[in-house]
């Protein structure tokens, strides 16, 4: 079966140097908030060529950590996408704060930047770019957006590590950038994990602060937060893997190629991107057309194809959300039945994205 993600692939190919990170940090006596994470958060700002990064227990905490960071609390308001991953939105309704959700443009997943304005309040205190699928979203003309306003713009990068618009790397544009570090995502590691990057110092102290406690020192707490750092060994193997990121993201783009040059199938549209742009397609997202989707997949999954939904349900038609304040969100609900993800990761054999092209191709 080929899965739309295969992460163990990426531990195989690199075992030696992961087994041996793992076993040095297990003999090192130091376990939190040491050597390696200090060594990965200067690594991440070198690669992403900003003044700092933090290293934190999630993708999740890391959004929450930057909009305490920002002064957003109960009842301010922040806008983001219906469409994005469930914990973009549970981060914000987590502190209290009410999530304003807006459509995508149409036929490409990334925020309707058109929409801000017409839903700016007096309480709008954040924007929340998601960068989804790997997809660099128009990060230029929304910041403008957010300076004209004084709105903060945070950029959720959980999807879209090196990713770049302009020669300038995706998280570096707005007040902070947050990454995850899923399992399977294009820099990961093997449970949990997040980052932060910025180039302001006063919101990097501030992070820092609600990463761990709020303490000043080690015991001395000068805020109320609680415990969302980064562990030596997940740090550990985020050294290793993001040495090969940039290879890996090569890889990803050249299947993306292939898929997009390939498929021909009338009733599928392929994924749009941005002129002046690098996208690192963490995953490959399809709109099938006539409501074919679950034939589509049956079909696929009888050809030993395992394609994955990204995501099933928008955040307005999830339980907990169901009552924030939204538009219209045209676009969104006419994408949410007929998305589906196709299998891409470094890994995947150009036999295997034939196979797929051609299984596609034949589909009717």
């Amino acid at each position: 079966m080929i899965n739309f993600a295969n992460p163990v692939d990426e531990y195989l190919e690199n075992k030696k140097d992961i087994d041996h990170a793992i076993i040095k940090t297990l003999e090192s006596n130091d376990y939190i908030l040491g050597k390696s994470v200090n060594r990965f958060e200067k690594d991440f700002s070198k690669y992403n060529k900003c003044k700092y990064s933090i290293g934190v227990s999630s993708g999740t905490e890391a959004i929450i950590i930057c909009l305490k960071s920002l002064g957003v609390k109960m009842g301010d308001e922040v806008i983001t996408t219906s469409h994005t991953a469930y914990a973009t939105v549970a981060a914000i309704t987590e502190i209290g704060a009410k999530p304003i959700l807006i459509d995508i443009q149409k036929n490409y997943f990334n925020m309707n930047y058109d929409e801000i304005s017409k839903i700016l309040t007096k309480k709008t205190k954040c924007l929340i770019l998601v960068h989804l699928y790997g997809i660099v979203a128009n990060v230029k003309k929304i910041r403008d957006i957010c300076k004209k306003n004084n709105i903060f713009l945070l950029e959720d990068c959980a999807q879209a590590h090196g990713a770049e618009f302009n020669g300038k790397k995706v998280g570096t544009f707005g007040d902070f950038g947050t990454f995850s570090f899923y399992p399977t995502k294009n820099l990961s590691t093997f449970g949990d994990a997040g980052a932060i990057t910025t180039n302001n110092k006063k919101l990097y102290q501030k992070a820092k602060l609600y990463r761990e406690y709020g303490w000043k020192k080690k015991n001395i707490g000068i805020l109320k937060s609680i415990n969302r750092r980064m562990d030596e060994i997940h740090a550990a193997i985020l050294r290793i893997k993001l040495k090969h990121l940039e290879d890996n993201n090569k890889k990803r783009r050249k299947i993306a190629k292939i898929y997009t040059d390939g498929i021909k199938n009338k009733n599928i549209i392929l994924p749009n991107t941005l002129p002046d742009t690098i996208n690192v397609f963490h995953l490959y997202v399809i709109i099938i057309k006539k409501n074919l989707r679950n034939k589509l997949i049956k079909y696929l999954q009888k050809n030993k194809i395992n394609p994955g939904i990204h995501y099933i349900l928008a955040n307005h038609q999830q339980i907990p959300f169901k009552n924030a304040k939204k538009t219209k969100l045209s676009n969104t609900k006419k994408i949410i039945p007929n998305i589906l993800s196709l299998p891409i990761y470094p890994s995947l054999s150009l036999s295997s994205v034939n196979k797929i092209i051609k299984l596609i191709n034949n589909f009717n």
